[in-house]
């Protein structure tokens, strides 16, 4: 009953498909049908983001947007559907979408980039918003399991600390609860970027600061908490509120630290920064 609800809550793909794009490609996953992908190269030798599209999105509403991030930040960028969204397909024996089939699917998505395109691994960040922090956190936790190459880095916009924990202020990780980040991200190894709108009203604020609490203190980059901003509107807010850096001066900013700090930095007593880990 609980998982149902949670999959309820999570899943709410697009009411209207987009039409069939040139730039649009097929992956087999694991569980033996095929989803939607597109690759955008901009450098032959950068990083490379592997982006997890939030609920209620697919490749057609965000091609535009990954286009213009691409060509403006000089990094390549590789975006899928999830099982049951878009053009992507679902086994008709256990029809999707499913939190099994998104950790398949980003998992197909990353061994196209590693194998058919080349792209190291430590060039790869990847970059998660809403739903999307979900398969995110499973792949980066994968990644920095012993014998595995960690990503890069990690860029969590509005995520969430689990499916039930979005309607109840729950402490534990109850049976039934999908996503759940939020017990994931203590064993990530790689620098993690944490963006939330103090007042979105679909994830909770909240949710944010913990995963933030929660990341290991060696990979903690600063936060972004913007005070203005809602749940999906946090890069118009940047833009209208006159901040300084724009959104892809802010998500450079965080490439420039992962390169120069690729395994997080060090805290001595006193909270003071040290020197990078090793």
């Amino acid at each position: 009953m609980g998982h149902a609800i949670a999959k309820k809550m999570l899943f709410q793909p697009p009411v209207h498909k987009y039409p069939p794009n040139s730039n649009f490609f097929s992956l087999h996953t694991a569980g033996s049908h095929t989803i939607q992908a597109f690759f955008i190269r901009a450098t032959d030798d950068g990083y490379c983001i592997l982006f997890s599209h939030g609920n209620a999105e697919d490749l057609g509403n965000i091609y535009p947007w990954f286009k213009e991030v691409a060509v403006k930040m000089g990094v390549n960028v590789m975006c899928y559907d999830y099982t049951g969204y878009g053009l992507s397909g679902s086994p008709k024996n256990d029809p999707g979408p499913k939190e099994e089939h998104c950790f398949r699917d980003i998992e197909a998505a990353y061994e196209h980039l590693i194998t058919t395109l080349n792209v190291p691994e430590d060039k790869i960040i990847l970059y998660g918003r809403s739903l999307g922090s979900g398969p995110t956190c499973h792949l980066a936790k994968r990644q920095s399991e012993e014998g595995r190459i960690p990503v890069a880095g990690i860029i969590l916009q509005s995520p969430l600390m689990s499916a039930f924990r979005v309607a109840f202020h729950f402490r534990y990780s109850f049976p039934g609860d999908m996503m759940c980040n939020i017990d994931k991200i203590p064993y990530i190894k790689s620098p993690v970027f944490i963006l939330h709108g103090r007042r979105d009203e679909i994830v909770p604020f909240w949710h944010g600061e913990e995963l933030y609490l929660a990341t290991k203190e060696q990979y903690r980059y600063p936060p972004l908490w913007v005070d203005e901003a809602g749940h999906n509107n946090i890069e118009i807010t940047l833009r209208r509120t006159g901040n300084h850096n724009t959104f892809f001066d802010i998500l450079q900013n965080f490439i420039v630290y992962i390169t120069k700090h690729p395994h997080g930095i060090c805290v001595r007593e006193g909270g003071r920064e040290g020197r990078d880990c090793i």
